[in-house]
């Protein structure tokens, strides 16, 4: 039989094609877009509204041609009858700061935004306005590795606070501007996330911003960004501002510029003052709350406070990026924005800590970590509670904390909290988008609670040493992107080389739970004792055994999980023997301890209480 060599021709084809295939699986991340905003605001802050300008520029860096896009329209939420409204009017246990209030508001109390009009490259685009989002059907596509220009012209209307945005809030600030503005919708490996709001979580496109903000002169602006204009505006320059004051009516610009974000907050009030430190790590702090209140002496001690948790959170989690960060009263609690947070003011010292250490921590988990929240929102809450256990703890320790004293287990109320939630039968997988949780409370612990466990837990797998590291890894592999629950997994998986897919899958994927129990310690010869351990919960886990002897001593019986395709290091200098691997369809798990002259007084299933067991009572077995 004649045998056929392929031609040199398509021996070079195969080679290009293979070589290509070979740089395409070597890509070491994922594409994503980018915009800049160029916006121009003019208040009128007598009527609570206010006309805007915005110049887009729209890179395309996706292998996908785009016919259309779309802009979340916030503002719209605050009508009645929105899905916000219904929303909040049906759901079993609805937040109080919402409730029925939206169906209250009157005309001039609602938000809203009209988009006038929206070219793209100088032609006319069509758009259709669906509650909280714009539907735009493009003029011409915009083919991949391509930009193009949108200009919008837009009107709004500021509601009365109800959450998070709004005027005349609680505490009596007149304007806290969150979601404010037509705000690209984000398109990434999924598609389009053109999600209504319904209060819950945020994603967007990371970008730079350059906002001016006219305003009448009375007011003093606070905002997410570096200033550009200080000196015309009064920020450190009270005397000089002073005379440069216009009359009565005129207003002030503020100039703002912000890089490498994905959205942009202010707020503004005649009263607020502001008090400003260069922190340790050399970036400036700005803290802005309404003088005379009440509560002066709280916020006169916060900046200090906050520049020490800044030294922990940059030790521990990844050096803060920007040059700026800034603390503003406003909104109905607390809520995160690139560079800034917006607080309400009127709390005693050790809860104000609390907050502002919290929406911080957010700088890393979420602002710069930018997980899409509504599907993650337990990498966005839950990475910032575990965070802001450890550095209130660290802050406790030092006695910044005003009577409050450090734990040994600081996570041990988070680990109550979430055993409360399963036993509430109200838990849900992490895997729900935000939006479509049945319940407040299930959402909220599930984001904020089992989220920080998630991490907390993980130490306990791979170890102290490779977890802390993993942290800084995480962070520095995936900053200013949008990483997803696979991603920061293969980032512990590189730093501790165990195979980690097993411990998603069930702790997210899945309501299963941890439960292991000491069955028996039974002497089974002179020379050893059997001890057997049953798994009672759904899901596996490595077991650390400790065994204490009459004469104090201890030993540690390490049973890696199977899944795991490795064992942690050695955490402590206690002696250590590795078991055979543990496996998770085993409902059983015996192990023999060899006789010592010693006696066996304790035997003890994970006494560091890093893993989620659901009844610690049973993990111990104690001579009688």
């Amino acid at each position: 039989m004649k045998q056929i060599y392929p031609s040199m021709q398509l021996l070079r084809l195969l080679t290009g094609l293979l070589l290509c295939s070979n740089v395409l699986q070597a890509q070491p991340e994922r594409w994503q877009q980018r915009a800049t905003y160029v916006m121009n605001i003019d208040m009128d802050a007598a009527r609570h509204q206010y006309h805007g300008t915005q110049q887009l520029t729209y890179f395309n860096n996706s292998p996908d041609t785009l016919d259309k896009v779309f802009f979340h329209l916030y503002f719209n939420a605050f009508q009645p009858g929105s899905m916000m409204d219904v929303r909040s009017r049906n759901i079993e246990d609805a937040d109080g700061r919402v409730a029925d209030r939206i169906s209250k508001l009157k005309p001039e109390e609602q938000g809203w935004i009209k988009v006038n009009t929206l070219l793209q490259d100088g032609r006319k685009t069509t758009f259709e306005t669906n509650e909280t989002i714009l539907e735009v059907a493009l003029a011409q596509p915009i083919l991949p590795n391509s930009s193009t220009l949108l200009v919008m012209d837009w009107d709004a209307q500021v509601p009365l606070q109800v959450r998070r945005s709004g005027r005349d809030n609680r505490e009596g600030v007149e304007f806290s501007m969150t979601q404010w503005y037509p705000k690209l919708c984000e398109y990434d490996y999924q598609g389009w996330h053109a999600n209504p709001y319904v209060a819950r979580e945020f994603y967007g496109v990371w970008g730079d911003f350059d906002v001016t903000i006219s305003i009448d002169k009375n007011y003093v602006v606070a905002a997410g960004g570096y200033l550009q204009n200080p000196q015309e505006v009064g920020f450190g320059y009270e005397a000089e501002a002073e005379a440069l004051r216009r009359p009565n009516g005129d207003k002030l610009l503020y100039h703002f510029k912000t890089p490498n974000v994905h959205d942009f907050a202010w707020a503004a009030d005649p009263d607020f003052t502001q008090k400003t430190i260069t922190a340790d790590d050399g970036s400036i702090m700005r803290f802005f709350w309404q003088k005379g209140k009440g509560y002066d002496s709280q916020w006169e001690q916060l900046p200090a406070i906050m520049n020490r948790a800044r030294t922990h959170m940059n030790q521990h989690f990844g050096k803060y990026p920007y040059r700026e960060y800034c603390f503003i009263q406003g909104g109905d609690g607390g809520m995160e924005y690139p560079l800034a947070t917006l607080i309400t003011g009127n709390r005693g010292l050790n809860s104000l800590v609390g907050v502002a250490v919290h929406e911080q921590l957010h700088s890393w988990y979420q602002m710069i970590l930018g997980t899409n929240e509504s599907l993650y929102g337990w990498m966005d809450e839950g990475f910032t509670s575990y965070a802001e256990t450890l550095v209130e703890n660290e802050l406790a320790r030092e006695g910044l904390l005003g009577g409050r004293k450090a734990e040994d287990n600081p996570f041990a109320g988070t680990y109550s909290a979430y055993a409360s939630l399963v036993n509430s039968g109200k838990e849900e997988p992490l895997t729900t988008h935000a939006d479509h949780f049945k319940t407040n409370y299930g959402y909220s612990l599930a984001a904020y609670v089992k989220g920080s466990v998630f991490l907390h837990q993980l130490e306990y797998v791979i170890g102290k040493a490779a977890f802390q590291k993993g942290l800084l890894r995480y962070f520095d592999t995936w900053k200013f992107k949008h990483p997803n629950a696979n991603d920061c997994v293969r980032v512990f998986e590189k730093q501790s080389g165990l195979e980690l897919d097993w411990y998603k899958e069930d702790f997210v994927n899945t309501l299963n739970t941890v439960d292991y129990a000491i069955e028996s310690v039974e002497k089974e010869s002179r020379k050893t004792t059997l001890v057997t351990i049953r798994k009672i919960g759904e899901m596996a886990m490595p077991l650390d055994v400790v065994v204490t002897y009459s004469d104090g001593d201890q030993e540690i019986f390490y049973a890696p999980l199977e899944s795991m395709r490795g064992a942690k290091p050695a955490e402590s200098g206690v002696p250590r023997t590795i078991l055979a691997d543990h496996r998770w369809v085993d409902p059983t798990y015996t192990f023999e301890i060899p006789e010592k002259a010693k006696k066996i007084e304790k035997v003890e299933i994970d006494p560091s209480r890093r893993m989620m067991d659901m009844d610690y009572a049973n993990n111990v077995w104690a001579k009688k």
